[in-house]
Order: C-alpha cells, then sequence, then structure tokens
C-alpha cells in the first residue's frame, strides 16, 4: 500500500506515520510506503511524480498554506486529484480540526477523520486500510 500524508503540522505528519506504521506491524504487512508532504502544493508535486504508481491513500489536512482562499489548502489539492485519472480508485481523507469538516468532505465525496477523533480511536485509521 502506498501512502502520502500531507500537513502543514509536522507532529500530526507524524503522528499519521506512526499510528499507520503500528498497524501495518500489528497485520504482519510490509509492503507499504508512506511519504510525506507539508503543504497542498507540495503534496500535488508528490502526486504527479508518482502519478505511474499512485497512491492508494491520502490523508490530507484542509488548513494549511493559505493562499487558495476562500477554500482550504486541503480542498484544493482534493480538487486536484480528483481531475487526475490516474488517482480515481484512490481512497482521500481528510483530517482536520475544522469545525465543517463532515460538510467538507461529503462535498467532495470523500472521507474524513477529525483530529480530536484520531487521537483518541485508532480504529479509523484500521478502517482506512482496509480498502
Amino acid at each position: 500500500m502506498k501512502i502520502l500524508i500531507v500537513d502543514d503540522m509536522a507532529a500530526w505528519r507524524e503522528f499519521h506515520k506512526n499510528i499507520l506504521e503500528e498497524l501495518f506491524i500489528e497485520l504482519d504487512k510490509t509492503d507499504y510506503s508512506i511519504d510525506l508532504a507539508n503543504y497542498a502544493r507540495e503534496g500535488l508535486d508528490k502526486i504527479y511524480e508518482n502519478s505511474a504508481n499512485p497512491y492508494d491513500l491520502i490523508i490530507t489536512d484542509l488548513q494549511m498554506e493559505d493562499e487558495f482562499s476562500p477554500k482550504y489548502a486541503g480542498e484544493w489539492l482534493v480538487e486536484q486529484i480528483q481531475n487526475m485519472p490516474a488517482y480515481r480508485k484512490s481512497r482521500i481523507i481528510i483530517s482536520s480540526g475544522t469545525y465543517n469538516i463532515k460538510a467538507i468532505a461529503e462535498n467532495y465525496n470523500v472521507e474524513y477523520m477529525p483530529k480530536r477523533i484520531a487521537c483518541s480511536d485508532i480504529n479509523g485509521y484500521k478502517e482506512f486500510l482496509k480498502g
């Protein structure tokens, strides 16, 4: 499984990565890779670079660089991914502390995990790995 985590906070990138790595160990899986990006634009660069072998799972924050206003940077990134044929089968998960995360995720027809839930329940991550 090939995963990309996009978040402007290093602590959150590492949090997601560590949880996923622990779950892969628990599941006795070694065929995975996890890439990290600090911002939406960097995430998109990695997505383009890997379009021949696309990411299976992309976890993105919403609130990163503010140059995409009135949209969140994560919304912009999701739109870019959804317009790429190579990524039509990739799962996209928004993980954010934003109060309207559910509405935004539903608008883009992607999954979501509020960061407050991510901190307390790893079952959501297990669901992401099932797909």
